[in-house]
């Protein structure tokens, strides 16, 4: 059938058109850009909510995402170490709250993005002894065991989960989509609490000797800061329980039930202070520490070629 002017005109228009459909779409695609950008930073905290979720499930009831929710294990390997803690009743309770928390966590970010294996983790009473240790300065006799007390695992639980929030922070002005930012805020919030609860209860004994060390509860946790911020190498994002005064809120106190810049808002981290810090090796290249083989996911991995 031969062509006639006008359907000559159409293809010829719908040719042009196809020709220049991406600068006609370049919005959409630049969207697509961006969701691929927020999927790495939703995935990259799978790497702290696993080791939450396994460090307080062990704690509280003596096994961990191999029995309660293995389904989101991605056949990850099994923490090495982990035990059930010598709790009271009471840090009992709250801790096993946490611990179904962090199960809800890992639940939510894998609804929206694919997500990785469970790295291995290394939550033996030998890593967080050598952790401590950094931190104090010298080897502890003996060594600290966070499964000892319920102080101990407070103590422990200190060390990391607020690294977390500081990556959420520094992660939600990244986030492109609005879903994505709702989710990391939700996260936050309760990652926030989590964090309220252990600085609480761990500055009500801020003054009382951690036996058999004569350290305080409250110099542990201005160690386990200093530490942080060291292997960090981003200066000062981190503050124990007992500042100096103007330090503190407004500059007039020095309990420090919660940690803040100089108008009290909260420290944010990236991805590679993280790494730094949960490595104990001050190097995102270097693996160590509490992930002997490093994080997974792309952000990880990527510093590991």
């Amino acid at each position: 059938m031969a062509l006639t002017a006008t359907s000559t005109a159409t293809i010829t228009t719908l040719l042009i058109s196809l020709f220049f459909l991406p600068k006609i779409y370049s919005s959409e695609f630049t969207h697509i850009r961006f969701a691929k950008a927020d999927v790495d930073l939703l995935e990259f905290p799978l790497n702290l909510e696993f080791f939450e979720a396994e460090f307080f499930l062990y704690g509280a009831l003596g096994y961990g995402l191999d029995k309660v929710a293995p389904n989101l294990t991605k056949g990850g390997p099994t923490p090495l170490g982990a035990k059930k803690a010598n709790l009271d009743h009471f840090t009992q309770d709250v801790i096993l709250q946490f611990a179904y928390q962090e199960v809800g966590h890992l639940r939510a970010i894998q609804k929206v993005v694919k997500g990785f294996p469970r790295p291995l983790l290394d939550l033996s009473k030998e890593s967080f002894a050598k952790t401590v240790d950094a931190a104090i300065g010298k080897k502890l006799s003996p060594p600290f065991d966070p499964y000892y007390s319920g102080v101990h695992f407070l103590l422990a639980s200190y060390l990391i989960p607020y690294v977390g929030l500081t990556g959420y922070v520094g992660t939600i002005p990244k986030l492109k989509a609005p879903s994505s930012r709702r989710l990391v805020a939700g996260l936050l919030g309760v990652e926030s609490g989590q964090d309220a609860v252990i600085r609480a209860y761990l500055y009500e004994h801020a003054k009382e000797i951690v036996s058999p060390y004569g350290i305080t509860v409250g110099e542990f946790t201005n160690r386990f800061s200093e530490l942080r911020d060291r292997l960090g190498h981003q200066g000062h994002k981190d503050e124990g329980l007992v500042v100096p005064i103007p330090e503190g809120a407004e500059g007039k106190i020095n309990g420090n039930v919660l940690a803040g810049n100089i108008d009290s808002v909260a420290f944010d981290r990236t991805a590679e202070e993280i790494l730094r810090i949960v490595y104990g090796s001050g190097d995102e290249k270097k693996p160590g520490g509490f992930y002997p083989k490093g994080g997974n996911g792309r952000i990880a991995k990527s510093h590991l070629h």
